[in-house]
Protein backbone atom coordinates (compact mmCIF):
# COMPACT_ATOMS: atom_id res chain seq x y z
CA UNK A 1 0.00 0.00 0.00
CA UNK A 2 1.18 3.34 -1.12
CA UNK A 3 1.89 5.86 1.74
CA UNK A 4 0.09 9.03 1.10
CA UNK A 5 2.86 11.84 0.63
CA UNK A 6 3.04 14.46 3.35
CA UNK A 7 6.07 16.22 2.16
CA UNK A 8 4.88 20.21 1.36
CA UNK A 9 5.14 20.63 -2.13
CA UNK A 10 6.39 23.97 -3.47
CA UNK A 11 6.98 25.58 -6.90
CA UNK A 12 5.63 23.79 -9.68
CA UNK A 13 4.54 20.93 -7.91
CA UNK A 14 1.78 22.89 -6.32
CA UNK A 15 -1.87 23.22 -7.68
CA UNK A 16 -4.04 26.32 -7.37
CA UNK A 17 -6.33 24.10 -5.13
CA UNK A 18 -3.50 23.68 -2.40
CA UNK A 19 -2.65 27.41 -3.10
CA UNK A 20 -5.65 28.35 -2.08
CA UNK A 21 -6.09 26.22 1.34
CA UNK A 22 -2.95 27.37 2.18
CA UNK A 23 -3.96 30.96 2.28
CA UNK A 24 -6.77 30.11 3.83
CA UNK A 25 -5.22 28.60 7.01
CA UNK A 26 -2.64 31.39 7.26
CA UNK A 27 -5.31 33.64 7.14
CA UNK A 28 -6.89 32.33 10.08
CA UNK A 29 -3.79 31.92 11.41
CA UNK A 30 -2.98 35.75 10.99
CA UNK A 31 -6.41 36.74 12.79
CA UNK A 32 -5.25 34.33 15.97
CA UNK A 33 -2.59 36.67 17.13
CA UNK A 34 0.28 33.79 16.70
CA UNK A 35 0.52 32.68 13.00
CA UNK A 36 2.49 29.71 12.53
CA UNK A 37 4.72 28.24 9.86
CA UNK A 38 4.13 25.12 7.87
CA UNK A 39 5.96 22.92 10.65
CA UNK A 40 3.38 24.21 13.23
CA UNK A 41 6.45 26.42 14.61
CA UNK A 42 5.27 30.11 15.54
CA UNK A 43 6.16 32.54 12.84
CA UNK A 44 7.23 35.96 12.74
CA UNK A 45 4.45 38.14 11.87
CA UNK A 46 4.40 39.71 8.42
CA UNK A 47 3.86 43.60 7.94
CA UNK A 48 0.62 44.00 6.54
CA UNK A 49 0.21 44.72 2.67
CA UNK A 50 -1.25 47.50 1.42
CA UNK A 51 -4.92 46.47 -0.37
CA UNK A 52 -5.61 46.95 -3.67
CA UNK A 53 -8.29 48.33 -5.33
CA UNK A 54 -10.19 46.39 -7.61
CA UNK A 55 -10.22 48.28 -11.77
CA UNK A 56 -13.62 49.81 -12.29
CA UNK A 57 -13.67 48.22 -15.77
CA UNK A 58 -12.48 44.57 -14.72
CA UNK A 59 -13.38 43.69 -11.03
CA UNK A 60 -11.30 40.87 -9.77
CA UNK A 61 -13.86 38.19 -9.18
CA UNK A 62 -13.44 36.36 -6.17
CA UNK A 63 -12.24 32.67 -5.90
CA UNK A 64 -14.50 30.02 -5.54
CA UNK A 65 -14.03 28.76 -1.75
CA UNK A 66 -12.04 25.16 -1.65
CA UNK A 67 -12.95 22.09 0.68
CA UNK A 68 -10.67 21.45 3.02
CA UNK A 69 -9.05 18.07 2.62
CA UNK A 70 -6.87 16.43 5.82
CA UNK A 71 -4.25 15.42 3.54
CA UNK A 72 -3.36 18.78 3.10
CA UNK A 73 -0.75 20.65 5.36
CA UNK A 74 -0.71 24.83 6.02
CA UNK A 75 1.66 26.63 4.07
CA UNK A 76 3.85 29.42 5.15
CA UNK A 77 2.33 31.78 2.34
CA UNK A 78 0.16 34.52 3.81
CA UNK A 79 -2.04 37.09 3.07
CA UNK A 80 -2.76 40.50 3.32
CA UNK A 81 -3.92 40.92 7.13
CA UNK A 82 -7.60 42.68 7.86
CA UNK A 83 -7.91 45.55 9.72
CA UNK A 84 -7.94 44.31 13.54
CA UNK A 85 -11.77 44.31 14.60
CA UNK A 86 -13.41 47.57 16.69
CA UNK A 87 -13.44 47.27 20.43
CA UNK A 88 -14.15 49.12 23.20
CA UNK A 89 -10.76 49.58 24.49
CA UNK A 90 -9.42 49.91 20.07
CA UNK A 91 -9.22 53.86 21.24
CA UNK A 92 -8.70 56.16 17.78
CA UNK A 93 -9.11 53.01 15.82
CA UNK A 94 -12.17 51.84 17.33
CA UNK A 95 -15.48 52.06 15.09
CA UNK A 96 -19.01 53.00 17.00
CA UNK A 97 -21.85 50.47 15.56
CA UNK A 98 -23.99 53.35 15.27
CA UNK A 99 -22.82 56.98 15.27
CA UNK A 100 -25.24 60.17 16.33
CA UNK A 101 -25.12 63.04 14.71
CA UNK A 102 -23.62 66.07 16.22
CA UNK A 103 -26.85 67.99 15.80
CA UNK A 104 -28.93 65.54 17.74
CA UNK A 105 -29.35 66.67 21.43
CA UNK A 106 -29.01 63.93 23.93
CA UNK A 107 -31.08 63.40 27.32
CA UNK A 108 -30.47 66.42 29.75
CA UNK A 109 -30.05 65.22 33.42
CA UNK A 110 -30.44 68.78 34.36
CA UNK A 111 -34.35 68.14 33.47
CA UNK A 112 -36.34 69.38 30.62
CA UNK A 113 -34.84 72.30 28.20
CA UNK A 114 -35.61 75.93 28.29
CA UNK A 115 -38.69 76.88 25.48
CA UNK A 116 -36.59 78.71 22.38
CA UNK A 117 -36.42 82.38 22.48
CA UNK A 118 -38.03 82.73 26.28
CA UNK A 119 -36.25 84.64 28.81
CA UNK A 120 -36.43 83.58 32.35
CA UNK A 121 -37.41 86.78 34.82
CA UNK A 122 -38.03 86.54 38.53
CA UNK A 123 -42.01 86.36 37.88
CA UNK A 124 -41.69 83.18 35.27
CA UNK A 125 -37.67 82.05 36.08
CA UNK A 126 -38.23 78.52 33.27
CA UNK A 127 -40.55 77.45 30.98
CA UNK A 128 -40.23 73.55 29.43
CA UNK A 129 -39.15 73.74 25.76
CA UNK A 130 -41.80 71.40 23.29
CA UNK A 131 -40.64 68.02 22.94
CA UNK A 132 -38.83 67.11 19.64
CA UNK A 133 -38.14 63.29 20.17
CA UNK A 134 -39.92 60.70 22.00
CA UNK A 135 -37.11 58.92 23.51
CA UNK A 136 -35.21 62.48 24.31
CA UNK A 137 -37.66 63.72 26.18
CA UNK A 138 -38.07 60.18 28.27
CA UNK A 139 -41.68 59.63 27.56
CA UNK A 140 -43.03 56.14 28.18
CA UNK A 141 -43.68 55.23 24.60
CA UNK A 142 -46.28 52.02 26.05
CA UNK A 143 -48.04 54.26 28.59
CA UNK A 144 -48.34 56.90 25.77
CA UNK A 145 -49.82 53.89 23.56
CA UNK A 146 -52.08 52.53 26.17
CA UNK A 147 -52.92 56.22 26.41
CA UNK A 148 -54.06 56.83 23.12
CA UNK A 149 -55.97 53.17 23.14
CA UNK A 150 -57.98 54.15 26.18
CA UNK A 151 -58.71 57.52 25.09
CA UNK A 152 -60.35 56.23 21.66
CA UNK A 153 -62.09 53.87 23.27
CA UNK A 154 -63.96 56.30 25.24
CA UNK A 155 -64.74 58.69 22.54
CA UNK A 156 -65.45 56.20 19.75
CA UNK A 157 -63.76 57.94 16.74
CA UNK A 158 -61.40 60.83 16.70
CA UNK A 159 -59.13 62.92 14.48
CA UNK A 160 -55.27 62.77 14.90
CA UNK A 161 -54.38 66.17 15.61
CA UNK A 162 -57.54 66.19 18.05
CA UNK A 163 -55.45 62.97 20.08
CA UNK A 164 -52.28 65.14 20.10
CA UNK A 165 -54.11 67.57 21.65
CA UNK A 166 -55.60 65.24 24.32
CA UNK A 167 -52.69 63.97 25.19
CA UNK A 168 -51.05 67.26 25.10
CA UNK A 169 -48.23 66.45 22.11
CA UNK A 170 -47.05 67.92 18.50
CA UNK A 171 -49.05 66.04 15.39
CA UNK A 172 -45.22 65.07 14.40
CA UNK A 173 -44.82 62.81 17.38
CA UNK A 174 -48.22 61.13 17.60
CA UNK A 175 -48.30 60.32 14.10
CA UNK A 176 -45.87 57.73 13.80
CA UNK A 177 -47.60 55.83 16.73
CA UNK A 178 -50.97 56.13 14.38
CA UNK A 179 -49.32 54.78 11.69
CA UNK A 180 -47.70 52.01 13.60
CA UNK A 181 -51.05 50.98 15.09
CA UNK A 182 -52.67 51.04 11.77
CA UNK A 183 -50.55 48.63 10.30
CA UNK A 184 -51.27 46.34 13.18
CA UNK A 185 -54.36 46.75 12.13
CA UNK A 186 -55.74 48.22 15.70
CA UNK A 187 -57.33 50.95 13.96
CA UNK A 188 -58.55 51.74 11.09
CA UNK A 189 -59.31 55.07 9.20
CA UNK A 190 -63.39 55.92 9.26
CA UNK A 191 -63.05 58.70 6.84
CA UNK A 192 -60.33 61.76 5.79
CA UNK A 193 -60.33 65.23 6.81
CA UNK A 194 -59.16 68.52 4.57
CA UNK A 195 -56.25 69.02 6.53
CA UNK A 196 -54.43 65.61 5.58
CA UNK A 197 -55.96 64.03 8.78
CA UNK A 198 -57.55 61.38 8.84
CA UNK A 199 -60.34 60.09 11.14
CA UNK A 200 -59.45 56.61 13.45
CA UNK A 201 -61.63 54.10 15.04
CA UNK A 202 -60.83 51.29 16.94
CA UNK A 203 -60.78 47.73 15.11
CA UNK A 204 -62.27 44.48 16.66
CA UNK A 205 -58.55 43.67 17.91
CA UNK A 206 -57.67 47.59 19.12
CA UNK A 207 -60.70 47.03 20.99
CA UNK A 208 -59.79 44.11 22.88
CA UNK A 209 -56.44 45.81 23.77
CA UNK A 210 -58.37 48.54 24.51
CA UNK A 211 -60.29 46.54 27.08
CA UNK A 212 -57.76 44.44 28.62
CA UNK A 213 -55.83 48.14 29.36
CA UNK A 214 -58.78 49.94 30.46
CA UNK A 215 -58.39 47.16 33.50
CA UNK A 216 -55.28 48.36 34.98
CA UNK A 217 -55.88 52.18 34.41
CA UNK A 218 -58.46 54.24 33.39
CA UNK A 219 -56.08 57.36 32.47
CA UNK A 220 -56.51 59.14 29.11
CA UNK A 221 -55.36 62.33 29.84
CA UNK A 222 -52.19 64.33 29.07
CA UNK A 223 -48.84 62.27 28.80
CA UNK A 224 -47.03 62.15 32.12
CA UNK A 225 -43.63 64.18 32.84
CA UNK A 226 -41.04 61.75 33.73
CA UNK A 227 -40.41 61.95 37.01
CA UNK A 228 -36.32 63.10 37.24
CA UNK A 229 -38.02 66.20 35.00
CA UNK A 230 -40.51 67.05 37.52
CA UNK A 231 -37.50 67.49 40.26
CA UNK A 232 -35.28 69.42 38.16
CA UNK A 233 -38.08 71.73 37.51
CA UNK A 234 -38.62 72.62 40.91
CA UNK A 235 -35.05 73.26 41.68
CA UNK A 236 -35.34 75.06 38.57
CA UNK A 237 -38.41 77.21 40.14
CA UNK A 238 -37.45 77.21 43.99
CA UNK A 239 -38.67 79.63 46.08
CA UNK A 240 -35.33 79.52 48.12
CA UNK A 241 -32.68 81.47 45.61
CA UNK A 242 -35.69 84.48 45.11
CA UNK A 243 -34.84 86.52 48.44
CA UNK A 244 -37.47 89.22 48.32
CA UNK A 245 -37.07 92.28 49.62
CA UNK A 246 -39.17 95.36 51.35
CA UNK A 247 -40.56 96.24 48.06
CA UNK A 248 -41.20 93.09 47.22
CA UNK A 249 -43.39 92.38 50.97
CA UNK A 250 -45.21 95.73 50.76
CA UNK A 251 -46.64 94.68 47.80
CA UNK A 252 -47.60 92.05 48.80
CA UNK A 253 -49.49 93.14 51.51
CA UNK A 254 -50.39 96.07 50.18
CA UNK A 255 -54.34 95.32 50.72
CA UNK A 256 -53.71 94.78 54.62
CA UNK A 257 -52.59 97.56 57.24
CA UNK A 258 -49.50 95.82 58.88
CA UNK A 259 -47.31 97.88 61.55
CA UNK A 260 -43.99 98.49 59.99
CA UNK A 261 -42.76 96.65 63.12
CA UNK A 262 -44.63 93.60 62.20
CA UNK A 263 -43.49 93.87 58.51
CA UNK A 264 -39.46 93.98 59.82
CA UNK A 265 -39.60 90.48 61.43
CA UNK A 266 -42.01 88.87 58.41
CA UNK A 267 -38.81 89.99 55.47
CA UNK A 268 -35.99 87.69 56.88
CA UNK A 269 -38.76 84.79 57.68
CA UNK A 270 -40.07 85.29 54.10
CA UNK A 271 -37.36 86.06 52.50
CA UNK A 272 -35.60 82.56 53.91
CA UNK A 273 -37.96 80.14 52.19
CA UNK A 274 -38.28 77.66 55.33
CA UNK A 275 -40.68 78.17 57.75
CA UNK A 276 -42.16 80.03 60.32
CA UNK A 277 -44.62 80.14 63.22
CA UNK A 278 -47.50 83.24 62.90
CA UNK A 279 -49.16 82.66 66.52
CA UNK A 280 -51.37 84.79 68.51
CA UNK A 281 -55.16 85.96 69.80
CA UNK A 282 -57.82 85.06 67.17
CA UNK A 283 -58.72 87.46 64.90
CA UNK A 284 -55.45 89.59 64.35
CA UNK A 285 -54.93 88.86 60.53
CA UNK A 286 -52.70 85.30 60.54
CA UNK A 287 -54.71 83.60 58.09
CA UNK A 288 -54.97 86.90 55.96
CA UNK A 289 -50.62 87.33 55.92
CA UNK A 290 -49.98 83.72 55.70
CA UNK A 291 -52.01 83.43 52.68
CA UNK A 292 -50.34 86.76 50.96
CA UNK A 293 -46.45 85.88 51.90
CA UNK A 294 -46.43 84.02 48.28
CA UNK A 295 -46.66 86.94 46.46
CA UNK A 296 -43.35 88.48 47.62
CA UNK A 297 -41.92 85.62 45.51
CA UNK A 298 -42.58 85.40 41.70
CA UNK A 299 -46.24 85.23 39.86
CA UNK A 300 -45.69 82.13 38.22
CA UNK A 301 -44.47 78.33 37.84
CA UNK A 302 -44.87 75.45 35.60
CA UNK A 303 -46.18 72.42 36.76
CA UNK A 304 -46.80 68.91 35.30
CA UNK A 305 -50.01 67.87 34.62
CA UNK A 306 -49.12 64.64 35.77
CA UNK A 307 -46.00 62.08 36.68
CA UNK A 308 -45.10 58.58 35.30
CA UNK A 309 -43.42 56.88 37.34
CA UNK A 310 -42.44 53.25 36.27
CA UNK A 311 -45.82 53.15 34.12
CA UNK A 312 -47.68 54.50 36.88
CA UNK A 313 -49.85 58.00 37.12
CA UNK A 314 -49.19 60.62 39.66
CA UNK A 315 -51.63 63.79 38.85
CA UNK A 316 -50.30 66.94 40.16
CA UNK A 317 -52.40 70.15 38.47
CA UNK A 318 -55.40 70.27 40.94
CA UNK A 319 -57.91 73.05 39.76
CA UNK A 320 -59.09 73.38 42.99
CA UNK A 321 -55.90 74.26 44.07
CA UNK A 322 -53.99 75.91 41.37
CA UNK A 323 -55.20 79.02 39.58
CA UNK A 324 -54.12 78.77 35.73
CA UNK A 325 -52.48 81.48 33.86
CA UNK A 326 -51.33 79.93 30.77
CA UNK A 327 -49.32 82.48 28.47
CA UNK A 328 -50.60 83.45 25.22
CA UNK A 329 -50.31 81.07 21.82
CA UNK A 330 -51.43 80.58 18.13
CA UNK A 331 -54.94 78.60 18.09
CA UNK A 332 -55.22 75.42 16.04
CA UNK A 333 -53.33 75.14 13.14
CA UNK A 334 -51.40 78.51 13.40
CA UNK A 335 -49.90 77.39 16.77
CA UNK A 336 -46.89 77.04 16.42
CA UNK A 337 -46.25 75.07 20.17
CA UNK A 338 -43.16 77.33 21.93
CA UNK A 339 -43.68 75.21 24.83
CA UNK A 340 -44.38 71.69 26.27
CA UNK A 341 -48.80 71.44 26.37
CA UNK A 342 -47.96 69.05 29.00
CA UNK A 343 -47.37 71.49 31.57
CA UNK A 344 -49.73 74.20 32.90
CA UNK A 345 -48.44 77.26 33.91
CA UNK A 346 -50.13 78.44 37.35
CA UNK A 347 -49.64 81.22 39.54
CA UNK A 348 -47.22 80.48 42.40
CA UNK A 349 -49.35 77.94 45.11
CA UNK A 350 -50.79 79.19 47.97
CA UNK A 351 -52.77 76.25 49.53
CA UNK A 352 -54.73 76.30 52.80
CA UNK A 353 -55.76 73.28 54.94
CA UNK A 354 -57.20 74.38 58.11
CA UNK A 355 -58.28 71.49 61.25
CA UNK A 356 -59.56 69.24 58.35
CA UNK A 357 -56.18 68.06 57.85
CA UNK A 358 -55.58 64.51 58.17
CA UNK A 359 -52.61 62.21 57.59
CA UNK A 360 -53.89 60.86 54.65
CA UNK A 361 -53.87 64.13 52.98
CA UNK A 362 -50.43 63.96 53.54
CA UNK A 363 -49.80 60.67 51.59
CA UNK A 364 -50.03 59.82 48.01
CA UNK A 365 -54.24 59.17 47.40
CA UNK A 366 -54.66 55.90 45.08
CA UNK A 367 -58.00 55.62 43.37
CA UNK A 368 -58.30 51.72 43.70
CA UNK A 369 -61.28 51.62 40.69
CA UNK A 370 -59.02 54.10 38.24
CA UNK A 371 -55.61 53.15 39.24
CA UNK A 372 -55.02 56.98 39.21
CA UNK A 373 -53.14 58.96 41.99
CA UNK A 374 -53.57 62.09 43.22
CA UNK A 375 -50.61 63.49 44.88
CA UNK A 376 -50.35 65.04 48.47
CA UNK A 377 -51.14 68.09 49.58
CA UNK A 378 -47.25 69.21 49.99
CA UNK A 379 -46.11 68.33 46.23
CA UNK A 380 -48.72 70.53 44.94
CA UNK A 381 -47.43 73.26 47.31
CA UNK A 382 -43.67 72.99 46.05
CA UNK A 383 -42.50 76.58 44.86
CA UNK A 384 -45.06 78.12 46.66
CA UNK A 385 -46.81 78.41 50.41
CA UNK A 386 -48.07 76.06 52.84
CA UNK A 387 -50.53 77.18 55.46
CA UNK A 388 -51.29 74.82 58.41
CA UNK A 389 -53.59 77.17 59.56
CA UNK A 390 -55.72 76.85 63.65
CA UNK A 391 -52.48 74.35 64.01
CA UNK A 392 -53.31 72.09 66.79
CA UNK A 393 -57.32 71.48 65.96
CA UNK A 394 -56.63 69.15 63.15
CA UNK A 395 -58.67 65.85 63.27
CA UNK A 396 -54.83 64.16 63.41
CA UNK A 397 -52.58 64.34 66.59
CA UNK A 398 -50.20 66.99 66.79
CA UNK A 399 -47.31 64.57 67.22
CA UNK A 400 -48.35 62.63 63.57
CA UNK A 401 -48.10 66.25 61.98
CA UNK A 402 -44.63 66.11 63.43
CA UNK A 403 -43.54 62.96 62.83
CA UNK A 404 -44.48 62.71 59.21
CA UNK A 405 -42.40 66.34 58.67
CA UNK A 406 -39.40 66.74 61.18
CA UNK A 407 -36.80 65.29 58.42
CA UNK A 408 -38.23 67.17 55.45
CA UNK A 409 -38.59 70.20 56.83
CA UNK A 410 -34.37 70.37 57.52
CA UNK A 411 -33.65 67.89 54.52
CA UNK A 412 -35.81 69.43 52.09
CA UNK A 413 -37.13 66.49 50.45
CA UNK A 414 -39.91 63.88 51.16
CA UNK A 415 -40.86 60.36 50.57
CA UNK A 416 -43.55 58.95 49.16
CA UNK A 417 -45.08 55.48 48.75
CA UNK A 418 -46.77 54.98 45.58
CA UNK A 419 -49.77 52.07 44.98
CA UNK A 420 -47.51 49.19 43.80
CA UNK A 421 -45.62 49.33 46.88
CA UNK A 422 -42.39 51.98 45.55
CA UNK A 423 -40.91 54.38 47.25
CA UNK A 424 -40.10 57.68 45.68
CA UNK A 425 -38.04 60.77 46.88
CA UNK A 426 -39.90 64.12 45.90
CA UNK A 427 -38.74 67.90 46.45
CA UNK A 428 -40.07 69.49 49.69
CA UNK A 429 -39.76 72.88 48.14
CA UNK A 430 -42.09 75.32 50.03
CA UNK A 431 -42.64 77.73 52.37
CA UNK A 432 -44.72 76.25 55.40
CA UNK A 433 -46.40 78.50 57.65
CA UNK A 434 -48.09 77.38 60.87
CA UNK A 435 -50.93 79.65 61.71
CA UNK A 436 -51.93 79.35 65.55
CA UNK A 437 -54.26 80.74 68.47
CA UNK A 438 -52.32 79.03 71.12
CA UNK A 439 -48.21 79.13 72.04
CA UNK A 440 -45.80 77.26 70.19
CA UNK A 441 -43.89 76.19 72.67
CA UNK A 442 -47.08 74.17 74.72
CA UNK A 443 -47.52 72.46 70.85
CA UNK A 444 -44.11 70.97 69.87
CA UNK A 445 -40.87 70.44 71.34
CA UNK A 446 -37.28 72.03 71.07
CA UNK A 447 -36.86 69.46 68.27
CA UNK A 448 -39.48 70.81 65.83
CA UNK A 449 -38.99 74.50 66.88
CA UNK A 450 -35.20 74.25 65.91
CA UNK A 451 -36.68 73.30 62.43
CA UNK A 452 -38.99 75.82 62.65
CA UNK A 453 -36.21 79.24 62.59
CA UNK A 454 -39.18 81.76 62.59
CA UNK A 455 -41.31 82.18 65.58
CA UNK A 456 -43.71 85.54 64.95
CA UNK A 457 -46.45 86.82 66.87
CA UNK A 458 -49.06 88.58 65.35
CA UNK A 459 -50.50 91.41 67.75
CA UNK A 460 -53.29 93.42 68.91
CA UNK A 461 -53.52 96.75 66.50
CA UNK A 462 -52.42 99.91 68.33
CA UNK A 463 -55.53 102.24 68.70
CA UNK A 464 -54.40 104.52 65.85
CA UNK A 465 -53.99 101.29 63.39
CA UNK A 466 -57.85 100.56 64.55
CA UNK A 467 -59.45 103.86 63.91
CA UNK A 468 -57.43 103.02 59.89
CA UNK A 469 -59.12 100.12 59.55
CA UNK A 470 -62.43 101.67 60.03
CA UNK A 471 -62.16 103.93 57.45
CA UNK A 472 -60.30 101.47 55.08
CA UNK A 473 -63.15 98.97 55.40
CA UNK A 474 -65.99 101.47 55.18
CA UNK A 475 -64.32 102.11 51.68
CA UNK A 476 -65.05 98.24 51.16
CA UNK A 477 -68.50 97.98 52.69
CA UNK A 478 -69.45 101.29 51.23
CA UNK A 479 -70.46 102.73 54.16
CA UNK A 480 -69.91 106.93 54.53
CA UNK A 481 -67.77 107.16 57.38
CA UNK A 482 -68.35 108.71 59.83
CA UNK A 483 -65.21 110.04 62.62
CA UNK A 484 -67.90 110.93 65.60
CA UNK A 485 -69.52 107.55 65.58
CA UNK A 486 -66.09 105.56 65.64
CA UNK A 487 -64.99 107.72 68.74
CA UNK A 488 -68.60 107.02 70.28
CA UNK A 489 -67.93 103.26 69.76
CA UNK A 490 -64.36 103.40 71.11
CA UNK A 491 -64.79 105.56 74.24
CA UNK A 492 -67.90 103.24 74.50
CA UNK A 493 -67.46 99.61 74.16
CA UNK A 494 -63.98 99.10 74.12
CA UNK A 495 -61.63 101.61 77.03
CA UNK A 496 -64.05 101.60 79.58
CA UNK A 497 -64.10 97.60 79.82
CA UNK A 498 -60.39 97.33 78.48
CA UNK A 499 -61.98 95.34 75.61
CA UNK A 500 -58.83 94.61 73.16
CA UNK A 501 -58.69 95.61 69.61
CA UNK A 502 -58.67 92.90 67.21
CA UNK A 503 -57.85 93.77 63.52
CA UNK A 504 -61.06 91.40 62.30
CA UNK A 505 -63.24 93.29 64.34
CA UNK A 506 -63.99 96.78 62.49
CA UNK A 507 -65.31 94.39 59.34
CA UNK A 508 -67.44 92.25 61.20
CA UNK A 509 -68.82 95.44 63.40
CA UNK A 510 -69.53 97.77 60.24
CA UNK A 511 -71.11 93.93 58.35
CA UNK A 512 -73.95 94.09 61.28
CA UNK A 513 -74.73 97.84 60.99
CA UNK A 514 -75.29 97.21 57.23
CA UNK A 515 -77.07 94.66 57.72
CA UNK A 516 -79.40 96.05 60.65
CA UNK A 517 -80.01 98.97 58.53
CA UNK A 518 -80.73 96.82 54.95
CA UNK A 519 -83.63 94.41 56.99
CA UNK A 520 -85.13 97.90 58.70
CA UNK A 521 -85.21 99.37 55.46
CA UNK A 522 -83.15 102.04 57.14
CA UNK A 523 -80.21 104.31 55.12
CA UNK A 524 -76.62 102.57 55.56
CA UNK A 525 -74.98 104.84 58.08
CA UNK A 526 -72.78 104.57 60.76
CA UNK A 527 -74.91 106.06 64.33
CA UNK A 528 -73.94 105.69 67.70
CA UNK A 529 -77.35 103.36 68.20
CA UNK A 530 -76.48 101.35 65.35
CA UNK A 531 -72.87 100.70 67.16
CA UNK A 532 -74.95 99.51 70.13
CA UNK A 533 -76.92 97.09 68.70
CA UNK A 534 -74.23 95.29 66.93
CA UNK A 535 -71.83 95.40 69.93
CA UNK A 536 -74.54 93.83 71.73
CA UNK A 537 -74.66 91.06 69.14
CA UNK A 538 -70.95 90.80 68.27
CA UNK A 539 -69.90 90.32 72.26
CA UNK A 540 -72.54 89.08 74.14
CA UNK A 541 -70.89 85.56 74.68
CA UNK A 542 -67.15 86.95 73.87
CA UNK A 543 -66.67 88.59 77.20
Amino acid sequence: MNRPNTTPQTGANRNPVEDQLDSLISRIHSLSKEPRTGDGQPAAPEPERPRQAPRPSQPAPAPPPAPVRASQTPSSATVPTPPPLATPSSGVNSVPLKQKSPTTPRPNDSGPRLAKGFKPSRDEPWRPAEPEDIAESRINDSLLEAIVYRYLRNVGECEGRKIADQIKLPFRLVEPLLDRLKMEQRVGYKSSTATNDYVYVLTESGREVARNLSLDCTYFGACPVDLREYVASVRNQTIEGQYPKKPDLKRAFQDLLINPKMLIRLGPAVASGRGMFLFGFPGNGKTSIAERVTGAFGKYIWIPRAIEIDGNVLRVFDPMNHEIAMPDQGAGLLDIGGFDKRWVRIKRPTIVAGGELTLDMLEVQSNTDSNISESPLQLKSNCGTLVIDDFGRQKMSIDQLLNRWIIPLEKRYDFLNMANGKKIQVPFDQLVIFSTNLEPKDLVDDAFLRRIPYKIEVPDPPEADFRKLFEIMCKITKIPYQADAIEYLIQTHYLPVNRPFRNCQPRDLLLQVKNFCLYNDLKVELKNEYFDFACDNYFSVMD
